[in-house]
């Protein structure tokens, strides 16, 4: 169980081509459009109106930076292996070859957390816009079908439905794939940059003073009034302040999470050397740069205050500018958004669930291909599987569950970069992390850190979740197993 697959053999597997493989069919700007797919969603629609209102204030867009900061330190080693190992199965691969089968199979195992719940979740959240767009035009549709029975309804239909497109799309083929999430991508990017062109002229200044609204606890500890365990401890811990700010970067860092899912498709890129990195470096490098100044733009507009509680704070701040017409606009901006999202979920999932199945952990079926080279038969098993979840399974639990199978899988990635740096220092790196080891540390300190912020609810699942995991491993992956039958029988491999 501890047997770690070499880098050689990996690499070898990647570059197999023809009938039985997954088709190259993904460019560098494909590959950065399928990483802008799946990081613009819920969180610059929703997550940034919430973090002014209650934590940070005009300072949001700090947070923002911060949060990207944070990412970019598991995106920066994410670059490394992906660029190296160019195979699909992201960090589980990577897993593989530094940490041994039974690491690889956990971090396999939590990526189900991380796609396929976050697509359920994303799922639930874009049946809310659409029944709201279909309000504008004149058609109600019945509380029934548009909310799972533990909030009041009796089916979540329309997040079925858009999962099931998303699944049949995905089983004709990559390309065509690719092709309507770049039209997505182009669509909401366009739509925010609208945004912060016509909203950038009514800018009031008055709404950014102060920037960093102050924080009482803050204040009283400069005092002496209260004692740093007790503020800490305290609400005033998360209420503006560099504290609030720290707190909101916590909250927006959800809407960074999906740049990893570009490592998934490594096997389906043109030239994965050059493109891995340049796909997931520049595709959070863009979506920093937009969420900064849809910040700015959006807390200029509008008083942070009057984010509190605003389930459209998007919305709520555009009124100012009397552009009414991009209201109905920005709705079907983030309906796209969330299919983008959905769609590279799903992708990312199928593309986990393929190499588990090639290295014999899991049936056969889930790395069957269909003939236009696509792992079918995962993608239909998905299909029912998270439709189900966004049907009838409340929002509320799928997304702090997305959040830390996410933080796992950054933080293994992280430690994966260190082992491997010592344990095989020689390799071709096409790309290299900078300032090693200090940037794969801070990646793991950033992750640890989050994760204890969670909520205890979240821990017990993951535990519940994981040791499901470790029975399935015994059960069937550890004896089915190729590279354990490999070395039985007596087929030598330069990684043990």
């Amino acid at each position: 169980m501890w047997y770690k697959k070499s880098i050689s053999k990996l690499v070898s597997e990647a570059e197999q081509s023809g009938e039985g493989t997954l088709k190259r069919t993904l460019s560098s700007s494909g590959l950065i459009a399928l990483g802008i797919g799946a990081i613009i969603g819920a969180g610059l629609f929703s997550l940034t109106g919430i973090a002014a209102a209650d934590h940070a204030g005009p300072a949001v867009m700090i947070s923002f930076i911060i949060a990207a900061v944070g990412c970019a330190f598991a995106g920066l080693c994410y670059a490394e292996f992906a660029s190296m190992i160019p195979v699909a199965g992201s960090a589980y691969t990577y897993s593989y070859a530094t940490m041994g089968e039974f690491m690889a199979w956990i971090i396999g195992w939590d990526l189900v957390l991380e796609y396929a719940l976050a697509a359920a979740t994303v799922a639930v959240s874009w049946s809310q816009y659409v029944n709201e767009l279909f309000l504008l035009i004149g058609i109600h549709l019945p509380q029934e079908v548009l909310a799972g029975p533990f909030e009041g309804g009796v089916i979540n239909l329309p997040a079925i439905i858009i999962v099931c497109l998303l699944s049949l799309l995905l089983m004709r083929g990559t390309q065509e794939s690719s092709f309507v999430n770049n039209i997505l991508v182009v669509l909401k990017v366009a739509v925010v940059i609208l945004f912060i062109v016509l909203g950038w002229q009514f800018i009031d200044p008055a709404n950014h003073t102060p920037l960093i609204p102050v924080n009482e606890g803050e204040e009283m500890v400069k005092q002496g009034q209260m004692g740093f365990w007790e503020f800490w401890n305290s609400d005033y811990r998360g209420h503006y302040g560099w504290t609030g700010i720290l707190q909101a970067a916590g909250v927006v860092f959800f809407a960074f999470i999906g740049f990893d899912a570009v490592s998934t498709a490594a096997q389906e890129a043109k030239n994965p050397k050059k493109g891995m990195p340049i796909g997931i470096i520049g595709s959070l490098i863009v979506c920093t740069i937009l969420y900064v100044l849809f910040a700015y733009v959006m807390t200029g507009l509008a008083p942070y205050t009057v984010f509190s509680g605003d389930a459209k704070p998007v919305a709520t701040a555009f009124e100012k500018t009397g552009y009414h017409f991009l209201n109905t606009a920005m709705i079907v901006t983030i309906i796209a958004g969330y299919t983008s999202v959905i769609l590279v979920m799903l992708l990312g999932q199928s593309r986990v669930f393929y190499s588990m199945s090639k290295d014999g952990l899991l049936p056969k079926l889930f790395s069957d291909l269909s003939k236009r080279q696509t792992p079918w038969k995962t993608n239909l098993i998905f299909m029912i599987f998270v439709s189900l979840f966004a049907g009838f399974v409340p929002v509320s639990d799928l997304g702090h569950m997305v959040s830390i199978g996410t933080l796992f899988a950054f933080t293994l990635v992280c430690i994966g970069v260190l082992v491997l740096r010592k344990t095989n220092p020689n390799i071709e790196r096409p790309f290299k992390t900078p300032l090693v080891p200090l940037v794969p540390i801070l990646g793991i300190l950033v992750c640890v850190v989050m994760m204890l912020g969670l909520p205890i609810e979240s821990w017990e699942r993951l535990g519940i979740w994981m040791a499901i995991g470790v029975a399935f491993y015994f059960l069937y992956g550890y004896k089915n197993s190729k590279i354990r039958k490999e070395r039985e029988a007596g087929i030598s491999d330069s990684s043990e």
